[in-house]
């Protein structure tokens, strides 16, 4: 058998490469911990307040729109099943300099949202033992992360594995808990409101768009699955016309994808729901007073429920969000791995530890620089506000490659009879559409960064080209 071999043992690439140790399960688990079961609880109020309070409708909105990134990426890691994700997608679909740009921007949130993770961490923590500086304890959180990732995908995909029941068993908890109340005493909304509006502001159609464009970025993470196509179990083949990729292997990343994303998304509505019935304020009040919006899932659960269920949440996600970025460090490291591998970042970032079959260098390198911006922002007053003004836009722009890709792909390079007009045209196209729309949304100081990284990204590209004297592409 090429490439490795089948059996309990972890599988291994041929010449040092990645090894081949993850399932479906494992994918799901690493989609599921960058995103965060839980990951409404902070932005319920702010989008009970933008959507009139059809909060569980935003995020069925939100949902379909992000499907169709979702099936993007389960079209194009089929044929091209690499590491470096949209990276590979969109070099392979559109050219060298696209596909730079892509990763690049992708670069920017997979190193920025595990700094925001692990900030929530440290907040988290301070909270409950509030001798502790709050850097302290996201420092912590990203060594002991970081140790996990250097111990092999398959420990930390195990590590994960704990923490997501963890984090699911917490929101049994709350959904069961809210049921019993809602059982015994009522809603304090009508229990279509959370789908239909509560009525004090009025439906309106355009104020849930405008809440999708914020809560579409509660999914983000789900595509750090497709970053470890290489490292996926197969059927003892090599993928077609895919070195080191075991044959089936880009099939369960596509299907891990998928399956990441709706089963999150059916997480997402299920809670908003329950939480807005039991909110005791209307979206009106929320939207008059700003300050309410943070605290409002708290302030629903204490109403509904009680404290008990306050801390508990509270600890679930200090937990949570050190996990979720753990995963989004391990995303971060294949792609810096993939990148370099293809020459366009320091070829020593390529390096791939024997003992554990992980890309030591880049992992260490993408903590670094992690634990510099959580540990910033822990400490300035602002820090996470401008942390979370700029994680989105690097991956709503490598989103829009992945969708041009596709076409650039099915559409152009290599139309033939398997070319489907909907598939392969109409859903990106609607795929762009949906993240165009959330980039203009963003605020000035996000797109303004976005613009700087990519300035950056772009000089450092041309002045390589130049260094190689690289003509065409090589």
């Amino acid at each position: 058998m090429a490439g490795g071999q089948s059996g309990s043992g972890p599988d291994r690439q041929g010449g040092g490469g990645l090894r081949r140790t993850l399932g479906v399960r494992d994918l799901v688990v690493y989609g599921l911990l960058f995103i965060a079961p839980m990951a409404p609880v902070g932005i319920f109020g702010t989008l009970d307040a933008r959507s009139h309070g059809a909060v569980a409708l935003v995020y069925v909105v939100a949902t379909v729109a992000m499907a169709f990134t979702a099936f993007s990426y389960a079209l194009m890691v089929r044929v091209v099943p690499r590491a470096g994700s949209v990276f590979a997608y969109a070099r392979a679909a559109l050219g060298e300099l696209p596909g730079f740009v892509a990763g690049w921007m992708v670069l920017l949130d997979y190193l920025l949202i595990p700094a925001v993770a692990y900030l929530f961490s440290g907040i988290a923590m301070e909270a409950l033992v509030p001798e502790v500086d709050q850097w302290v304890w996201t420092a912590i959180a990203v060594v002991l992360t970081t140790a996990l990732n250097l111990s092999g995908v398959w420990v930390a995909a195990r590590a994960g594995l704990a923490v997501l029941a963890l984090e699911i068993a917490v929101l049994c908890v709350f959904v069961v808990s809210a049921l019993v109340v809602l059982a015994g005493g009522g809603a304090q909304r009508g229990w279509l409101s959370p789908l239909t509006g509560d009525g004090t502001l009025g439906f309106s159609a355009g104020a849930v768009v405008g809440a999708v464009s914020v809560a579409v970025l509660s999914y983000l993470g789900f595509d750090a699955i497709a970053s470890f196509a290489e490292e996926v179990r197969g059927d003892g083949a090599r993928g077609k016309g895919a070195p080191g990729v075991a044959a089936g292997g880009a099939e369960r990343v596509g299907r891990a994808v998928l399956f990441c994303l709706a089963l999150a998304g059916a997480l997402f509505v299920l809670q908003t729901y329950l939480a807005a019935l039991l909110t005791p304020v209307s979206s009106a009040e929320l939207a008059a007073d700003p300050a309410l919006q943070g605290p409002a899932f708290y302030a629903a659960v204490d109403a509904g429920v009680g404290d008990w269920l306050h801390d508990l949440i509270a600890v679930g996600k200090a937990i949570g969000a050190a996990f979720a970025a753990l995963a989004g460090q391990a995303a971060a490291g294949r792609l810096l791995f993939a990148m370099a591998r293809e020459r366009r970042l320091p070829a020593g970032l390529s390096a791939v530890e024997g003992r554990t079959g992980v890309p030591r260098r880049a992992l260490l390198l993408s903590a670094v620089v992690t634990l510099g911006a959580a540990v910033w922002a822990a400490r300035e007053d602002d820090g996470l506000d401008h942390l979370v003004s700029v994680v989105n836009v690097g991956a709503l722009c490598a989103f829009t490659l992945l969708h041009a890709s596709v076409i650039g792909w099915f559409a152009v390079r290599h139309r033939g009879p398997g070319f489907g007009v909907l598939r392969h045209l109409v859903v990106p196209l609607l795929g762009m559409t949906v993240t165009t729309a959330v980039i203009v949304e963003a605020s000035g100081l996000a797109l303004a960064a976005g613009a700087a990284w990519l300035a950056a990204g772009l000089l450092g590209y041309g002045f390589q080209r130049a260094r190689r004297g690289v003509g065409g592409g090589g």
